[in-house]
């Protein structure tokens, strides 16, 4: 009986050493987390931080109209005042929009955002020319700010996808519509069509719009009211412009 007791231990001593040697041999194996991996952690989960604060914005303004943006805010302290008023592009003369998308993105229905022809363009005649679509010019006005800079071009070319993926074709084109400057002071169809010439965007003639349109690279040293020879050379190209994409399907995207 002594023995079997004995050995009742052992085998109990022994089953305690084997667990710890078990427990002991789990805590070596537990390999550590080196500077590397927890840097590539650390870097993805910022990255995935930074996406929603990209996308938070652009899901708002999806569906809320952007109150204000950085350039309007910037000219309202610089003048003391500026004229704007949101107006949906239902209230708005299809030809401006025509205009709009002929004078400044021709391909705006045929690109995800970032026109890879224009930009190829560009580069092959030296940067003399711009490459920036409206969704691009969108993402600017509305999120970003004015002015030459490789981290505002490169959060633009971030966001542009992900504007063209949530918003409609035609929500960009209505909110560039209402955030564009289109004179000092001058944001928008609404205030432009009244300011220039005294009529409700919806009652633009063809003319009108594409001089509203040719305004749009230089708004601050341009008037739609008093064009130069070169503005009435231009509107009349806008004009062209605009009964092509609309006879040939360009403006099937943001059309009713």
């Amino acid at each position: 009986m002594a023995k079997a007791a004995k050995t009742g231990g052992k085998s109990g001593s022994s089953k305690k050493t084997k667990a710890r040697g078990k427990s002991a041999g789990k805590a070596k194996a537990r390999p550590d987390i080196s500077p590397g991996r927890l840097a590539k952690r650390w870097i993805g989960r910022s990255a995935l931080v930074g996406v929603a604060v990209m996308l938070l914005p652009i899901l708002l303004f999806s569906v809320v109209n952007p109150p204000t943006t950085f350039t309007i805010w910037s000219e309202y302290r610089r003048l003391g005042d500026i004229d704007r008023e949101w107006m949906p592009i239902e209230a708005m003369a299809p030809v401006l929009a025509r205009s709009v998308v002929a004078a400044e993105d021709a391909r705006f229905c045929q690109h995800w955002g970032l026109d890879a022809e224009a930009i190829r363009k560009a580069i092959a005649e030296g940067g003399q020319r711009g490459a920036s679509t409206i969704s691009q010019q969108v993402v600017k006005n509305v999120f970003l700010w004015q002015g030459r800079s490789w981290i505002r071009k490169a959060l633009e070319t971030l966001m542009t996808p992900m504007v063209e993926a949530v918003w409609s074709k035609r929500r960009i084109l209505e909110v560039y519509l209402n955030v564009a400057e289109m004179g000092e002071g001058v944001f928008g169809a609404e205030a432009a069509a009244r300011h220039y010439f005294g009529v409700g965007p919806d009652e633009l003639s063809p003319r009108q719009a594409a001089l509203l349109a040719s305004v749009l690279p230089n708004p601050k040293d341009r008037s739609a009211a008093k064009p130069s020879a070169f503005m009435r050379k231009r509107a009349a190209q806008i004009m062209d412009g605009a009964a092509t994409i609309r006879a040939d399907g360009r403006a099937a995207c943001f059309e009713d």
